[in-house]
């Protein structure tokens, strides 16, 4: 099968076209990625490159309970331990850069952070605390030019940081409405000046973060994600979203990204991402193009072989088969997760899944 095989990907030989998708799970206690990280890691280094789950470049970012970081010191050699875990079962592992901007709770974050975004346009719905349970969303500071000009420093020196820590490269989180795709999408953009009002102000933050990683980590060692479509955070279509990906996609492009990863999350109820948008994306992508959403291996091979993508991303399946990659190749049937123990912290439901290979 075309899944199984070898792929390149920039300068990088992976082992097959399995890509596990990035996944918040959690458990990095204080921000910092501890041994059973180690340990979740490494088991799971079948797939030919793992995503990390997001980790934040900033303490404004962190507006989950329990997420990592990478920032400082102490999560650089947290994060150190997890890649060598991976890269000692022959594995090889980006990690994802997510800030969170307005989708946070000051009750899960630093003392001196604060909440951010494109503009002070608050969530609907709660989000979970560890010490008061379900919260509402405040709203957020609108990001002055020198808080943008700030955010973008601080990806750069976490895919700095990423490069130290052994990762293989980065993966620009612009999907599920976290900060890069607040700009990026005018439901969450209301600004007026140059980071909002047009199609060229509403791609400018996102291009700039990927621009100046680019430059300063290598292009083939920096992909990004991107959903089109997707609802995940207030976020949600709207009119000219296909014109405007297809410009975003134009734009990265230009930068030589070694991949570019597209969501879609119809098998979660979500739009589906219009199959032309589809296809228009990946003919203009010079890079390797991941395809991502509710896939198992049979529905994998079929899109690889149309050469709709290069590469497929697996998430939840992996969670409870950390073998996954020889259990797909046995065609075996797959465990169930514990959902319960999705987030929550210790080993159970998330480290302690058995391989069976």
């Amino acid at each position: 099968m075309k899944l199984f095989e070898q792929a390149s990907l920039g300068a990088l030989k992976l082992k097959n076209r399995v890509v596990m998708a990035p996944m918040t799970r959690s458990r990095a206690i204080q921000n910092i990625p501890g041994d059973i990280m180690v340990d979740y890691y490494s088991q799971r280094a079948s797939a030919g490159l793992i995503i990390t789950e997001g980790a934040s470049p900033s303490p404004n970012g962190l507006g989950y309970a329990r997420i990592p970081g990478l920032f400082n010191t102490e999560q650089e050699k947290g994060w150190k331990k997890v890649t060598d875990g991976v890269h000692a079962k022959g594995g090889k592992i980006f990690l994802q850069i997510m800030h969170t901007g307005r989708v946070g709770h000051p009750l899960n974050m630093q003392a001196n952070a604060r909440i951010l975004g494109p503009s002070a346009l608050g969530l609907s719905g709660k989000m979970w605390t560890d010490s008061q349970g379900e919260q509402p969303y405040p709203t957020p500071i609108a990001m002055s030019e020198s808080d943008i000009k700030e955010a973008v420093k601080e990806y750069v020196h976490c895919a700095d940081l990423a490069i130290q820590a052994g990762f293989d490269g980065v993966e620009l989180h612009c999907a599920n409405g976290y900060l890069m795709e607040q700009f990026l999408n005018p439901n969450c953009n209301k600004r007026a000046d140059s980071y909002g009002g047009s199609p060229k102000g509403l791609m400018a933050f996102p291009l700039e973060v990927a621009t100046q990683v680019s430059k300063k980590i290598g292009s083939e060692r920096t992909g990004i994600r991107i959903s089109p479509y997707g609802v995940f955070n207030d976020t949600g279509a709207f009119t000219g979203v296909d014109e405007l990906y297809v410009e975003f996609t134009k734009e990265l492009n230009a930068l030589n990204l070694v991949y570019l990863h597209v969501v879609d999350h119809s098998s979660m109820g979500a739009p589906a991402v219009s199959a032309t948008l589809k296809r228009d994306m990946r003919a203009i992508f010079k890079g390797a193009y991941i395809l991502s959403g509710g896939y198992n291996a049979e529905r994998a091979e079929a899109d690889l072989i149309e050469n709709k993508g290069d590469l497929v991303a697996f998430g939840r399946p992996f969670i409870a088969n950390p073998d996954l990659v020889p259990v797909l190749k046995a065609k075996m049937s797959l465990n169930e997760a514990n959902q319960s123990k999705l987030y929550t912290p210790g080993p159970e439901g998330y480290s302690d899944y058995p391989s069976r290979t």
